[in-house]
């Protein structure tokens, strides 16, 4: 089994969660080799527990150096797409958990340069990885049927008016939130939506920040009627100051309630599920399971390893955002839109 060697680009909000604890559980696989980040002392910091990483000043650097076969993007910071593109010139697989600001024409200029380059590209599909999501699949497939209905929801706390300068901006989180969530309903329901409605509240204090963020979307296929198959309502909420610690954790809906043909399930991130059917409740105890971290970077190490395993992944990331940018434009039409 080969060792890849990473370089590592913007470390984000979930570094020192998910990615710290799971490349230092993957040692046999993956190495870092080289941080870069728009707060120096951060990179620093980095590099003080992985011995063999050095910091870098620049991403095209970073892209070019020899002892560096992937690159993980992690935020995108000031840089956007250009990561990518750097990547790709170089030849170097790419890890994206970042949520891009773009246009949809950016989109497309980034799906074709991958494509064009050939390098295994994963997006960064957490809830995909989660233990509940992965119990939940099979349960759809043994005991409660395809589903007909998903109700996804996030409430967060309202961005601090002193952000940090690590932090991602306010909409680069909403619009990441949000595409991760649109590819989790997709990754559920197993086929890809046709129609989507948007609606947003803004925030009369912030009236460039939206604060609430709702869609539908219609997984009919095109010979059923509006409706005709599994539908998923969506929404994001930042709408609650934060230091209203105790309101923002009152009584939380389930971050998915999924409502088959033969039962119904309701899932918190990363491990709790519970599900009924005729028979009663049950709720499943998946704690024992590998962290969400591990299980996208030993993915990520497949994907290398065999990319056909990624074939999809960069579809998948373009469609989901593309969906997003849709609901948008159905808010400010006012009308539904066919995706």
């Amino acid at each position: 089994m080969k060792k890849y060697r990473l370089g590592v680009i913007g470390l984000g909000d979930t570094w020192q969660q998910r990615h710290a604890p799971a490349l230092h559980a993957l040692t046999d696989r993956l190495e870092v080799r080289a941080v870069c980040d728009q707060i120096a002392h951060r990179a620093e910091l980095v590099v003080e527990q992985f011995p063999d990483a050095v910091v870098v000043d620049g991403y095209h650097e970073l892209a070019s150096r020899e002892d560096v076969d992937a690159i993980m993007i992690l935020s995108p910071q000031w840089y956007g797409a250009l990561p990518v593109m750097a990547a790709c010139d170089s030849g170097k697989a790419i890890y994206c958990a970042a949520g891009l600001e773009l246009e949809s024409g950016e989109v497309d200029a980034i799906k074709g340069r991958v494509e064009q380059s050939g390098v295994p590209f994963m997006a960064e599909f957490s809830r995909r990885y989660a233990p509940a999501t992965l119990r939940l699949k099979e349960l759809v497939a043994t005991r409660l049927g395809s589903p007909r209905m998903l109700f996804c929801h996030q409430r967060s706390a309202r961005w601090a008016a002193a952000q940090k300068p690590w932090e991602d901006s306010p909409r680069t989180t909403s619009i990441r939130d949000l595409v991760g969530m649109v590819d989790w309903c997709y990754y559920i329901v197993d086929r890809p939506p046709t129609a989507v409605t948007g609606l947003m509240h803004v925030d009369n204090n912030s009236p460039e920040e939206e604060d609430y963020q709702m869609m539908s979307l219609d997984f009919s296929r095109g010979d059923s009627p509006p409706g005709g198959g599994p539908i998923a309502q969506i929404s994001c909420g930042h709408y609650m100051p934060a230091e209203w610690k105790e309101a923002i954790t009152y009584r939380p809906m389930a971050t998915l309630q999924v409502v088959c043909q033969r039962g119904v399930a309701f899932i918190d991130l990363p491990a709790t599920l519970v599900w009924f059917d005729e028979t009663g409740r049950h709720q499943e105890a998946l704690e024992s399971e590998l962290p969400v971290g591990e299980q996208l970077l030993r993915h990520f190490h497949r994907v290398m390893e065999c990319p056909r395993h990624a074939k999809n992944d960069l579809e998948d990331a373009c469609r989901s955002f593309s969906i997003v940018q849709s609901a948008r434009e159905s808010h400010r039409l006012g009308r539904r839109i066919k995706v």
